[in-house]
């Protein structure tokens, strides 16, 4: 059986901080100050991270201020 060759893609190198975030959400956390959950921002070029307290329930709107105030 033969296996297809395919050429190496490479991946964009980065080179300004916080262009390319990774965003992500931990959940069902036992409530505190009533948030129960944590809003995870990550940096791919320097691997910075935020941790940001918040509420599961949370809106669009309501995420892209927690964006703006905390990141």
């Amino acid at each position: 059986m033969e296996v297809p060759v395919e050429k190496l893609n490479l991946s964009e190198v980065l080179e300004k901080l916080w262009t390319h975030p990774i965003v992500n959400f931990i959940t069902k956390l036992l409530v505190v100050a009533r948030k129960d959950a944590i809003l995870v921002v990550c940096d791919r070029l320097f691997k910075m991270m935020h941790f940001v307290a918040t509420m599961e329930g949370m809106s669009a709107e309501g995420l892209v201020r927690l964006f703006r105030d905390n990141i």
